[in-house]
C-alpha cells in the first residue's frame, strides 16, 4: 500500500465511515510505520491525531442517511511527516472549535474540545479547507531528531 520516491514515502488509505475503521487503518498505520523506521513516539503521536479526526468525521461528519467517505493519507519527506485527512461529510473547521478551558476543574469542564486541542499541541502545522464538497485537514509532525528514515 506504500509508494516508495526517491526521497519521500506515502500511504493512502481510503475508509468507510464506520467505527470498526479505526482499527484497519491502526493497523495500516502501524505497518507504514514499522516499514519506514518511524520512532515510537511520533507512531504515537500519529495513532492519536489519526484516532481523533477520523473518529470526529465518523461520529459528527455524515448525515444519518450517508456513509460517508474518508481518505487518509500519510507522507514522509526528510524529518515532515504529513498527515492528510479529507471527508465528504458536513462542512466542519475543527480548528474553529473553541478551545477547552484546562484551568477548569475537570468536573466542572463541558464535554469535548479536548481532542481537537490534543491534535492542534501535536502538530507542527496545520490548515483546513472546505473544497469540492470535502471537508480537507492537513497538518504536519516532526520527530523532532532530524531526518525521517525512509
Amino acid at each position: 500500500m506504500s509508494e516508495q520516491a526517491e526521497h519521500a514515502a506515502s500511504l493512502s488509505v481510503p475508509l468507510r465511515s464506520e467505527r470498526s475503521e479505526l482499527v484497519r487503518l491502526a493497523e495500516l498505520v502501524a505497518g507504514f510505520a514499522a516499514e519506514h523506521r518511524l520512532p515510537d513516539h511520533l507512531l504515537m503521536n500519529v495513532q492519536l491525531v489519526l484516532d481523533e479526526l477520523v473518529s470526529n468525521v465518523i461520529k459528527y461528519g455524515n448525515a444519518s442517511d450517508r456513509t460517508g467517505a474518508i481518505e487518509v493519507s500519510l507522507t514522509i519527506d526528510g524529518a515532515r511527516l504529513t498527515i492528510a485527512v479529507s471527508d465528504d461529510g458536513v462542512a466542519f473547521n475543527p480548528l474553529d472549535a473553541t478551545p477547552p478551558d484546562l484551568d477548569l476543574p475537570l468536573v466542572d469542564r463541558p464535554v469535548g474540545g479536548l481532542g481537537i486541542h490534543i491534535v492542534k499541541t501535536l502538530a507542527e502545522t496545520i490548515a483546513y479547507r472546505r473544497e469540492n464538497g470535502r471537508n480537507q485537514i492537513v497538518l504536519t509532525l516532526n520527530d523532532g531528531q532530524g531526518e525521517l528514515k525512509i
